[in-house]
């Protein structure tokens, strides 16, 4: 009697924590996406104010997705070796930091500079935002409502980006979009306490060739696709970063096969399950990004919305993302198994994404394309917890931080393979459209030429799963801490 007493008192204690832990993950992930989308609809009025030429406008983006990209493999690593908390905490630090200089910047070439070191900072805070969820909550459902949150916050971000970005631009200053950060960030640094560290790895053990490579060939990549929009596949700079990444990441995998502690340890990758949901992700983000992209073109060059209106009428996408993220992913992963939960996730990403394949020049968008985004952020949403949730299951502690890297560098390659891949698409079938229709249809079947590919993507998903997931037998290194923590009960917090 007495023991259920003090464990009665006690137990508030936890739960704060655990919530306070949770929202400074979430907040963390909601700004380092928000990044990748707010400056979109800014970048108008910062080339007016900074006097940025055509040609240099994109590296405002590109700056930011180039070094978040390519460095996210390096940083998960050295937050395994040198203390995920110290390691979240300097990438917080540095990309407040770079939010406020870019919010002050006085020219052209200091914004973009600046931008990179937000990437920096992203790319060492992201990791490990994932790694310290995966050590903070144990495996269960305080995990699973841990990683629906973490995924709402990721679609949310996404799509608030858009709409952020243009309410800040039009009522404030473009200046805003990123000095806004600097508030929030030093909210999420003031709880960063009340997460767990986690197991760490050995210390001093970061292998040096297989950072130089892993960085070099997915900056290379990165850096390619992201050229695509503008110079195209044939493009003579786009050929050779592609060969170059081939080769760096070919080299890359040569040489964690071959050193005594390599930078992905081979137990991160031996579980097909793990393997099978970092694909998903990929192919999920390579058909996420493009189907933001084609929706807001519809929305502004077809029917002639302003970027506030055009971001608002993502809100329903925002909602389903959320919905699915905090309640539909958690009891997928609870009631059904992994493959079933994941195949049923996509299955509904890919109806809603079919749905908006059937788009006209008059669609209605209260009829046709807000429907359309409940149920396309519903499949969405729960895909990334399902497929977080499997990505991360029973990695050893000391590795949570590459294991969670690899997750994220998946996301964000897959989302520029996805605009660099499907805009292709949706422009050649748009050129081949126009010799016999209007303006407005032909640029409308180049975007359902788009959907469809998308929708093919969720559905090769879905064959993944179905080929890869299999039964976890249980974590490799935590099983009897995950043991012990179901017997204190402690899964019943949160």
């Amino acid at each position: 009697m007495t023991g259920n007493a003090t464990a009665a008192v006690a137990d508030p204690v936890p739960n704060r924590r655990l919530g306070v832990a949770t929202w400074v993950i979430a907040f963390a992930r909601f700004l380092v996406v928000l990044d990748g989308t707010i400056m979109i609809v800014a970048l108008p009025s910062i080339q007016s104010s900074l006097k940025i030429s055509p040609a240099d406008l994109n590296w405002v983006v590109n700056a930011y997705s180039l070094t978040f990209g390519g460095l996210m493999l390096v940083a998960g690593r050295v937050g395994d070796v040198y203390g995920r908390k110290r390691v979240f905490r300097t990438g917080l630090v540095l990309f407040g930091a770079a939010s406020l200089l870019g919010g002050l910047a006085p020219t052209g070439g200091a914004l973009i500079a600046f931008r990179a070191a937000q990437g920096i900072g992203a790319a060492i805070a992201t990791p490990g935002a994932l790694s310290l969820l995966v050590a903070t909550f144990p495996e269960g459902r305080p995990r699973a409502r841990a990683l629906g949150l973490y995924g709402g916050m990721t679609g949310l971000a996404s799509v608030m980006g858009l709409v952020l970005g243009g309410v800040l631009t039009t009522y404030a200053s473009w200046r805003w979009v990123l000095l806004v950060n600097v508030p929030v960030i030093i909210g999420v640094l003031l709880g960063v306490g009340a997460l767990d560290e986690g197991e760490p790895a050995e210390r001093g053990r970061i292998d040096i060739p297989g950072a130089v490579t892993a960085t070099l060939g997915a900056g290379s990549l990165v850096y390619a696709v992201d050229r695509v929009g503008d110079h195209g596949w044939s493009d003579a700079t786009v050929v050779g970063c592609l060969i170059a990444s081939a080769v760096l990441l070919a080299a890359f995998v040569a040489v964690q096969r071959t050193v005594r502690a390599p930078m992905v340890p081979r137990e991160v990758v031996g579980d097909r399950g793990r393997v099978g949901a970092n694909i998903v992700t990929l192919l999920m983000s390579t058909g996420s990004f493009a189907t933001y992209f084609f929706l807001t073109l519809y929305m502004q060059q077809v029917l002639g919305y302003s970027a506030l209106r055009t971001g608002l009428t993502y809100l329903p996408l925002a909602v389903g993302f959320g919905i699915a993220a905090g309640g539909v992913g958690p009891q997928l992963l609870a009631r059904t198994s992994e493959k079933a939960a994941l195949s049923l996730a996509l299955a509904l990403a890919a109806a809603g994404t079919a749905w908006f394949a059937f788009l006209t020049a008059h669609s209605s968008v209260y009829a046709m394309v807000m429907p359309a985004s409940l149920v396309t952020g519903l499949g969405l949403g729960a895909t990334t917890v399902v497929a977080t949730g499997i990505g991360v299951r029973g990695i050893d502690g000391s590795e949570a931080g590459i294991g969670s890297a690899l997750l994220t560098a998946g996301s964000q390659i897959g989302g520029a393979l996805g605009l660099a891949g499907l805009a292709t698409v949706a422009v050649t079938t748009t050129r081949h459209a126009a010799k016999g229709t209007a303006p407005s249809d032909a640029l409308v079947h180049g975007y359902t030429a788009g959907f469809k590919v998308a929708v093919g993507l969720y559905l090769l998903g879905i064959v993944v799963s179905l080929v890869t997931i299999t039964p976890f037998a249980g974590p490799r290194g935590s099983a009897g801490t995950t043991a012990k923590v179901t017997e204190d009960g402690a899964g019943e917090l949160a």
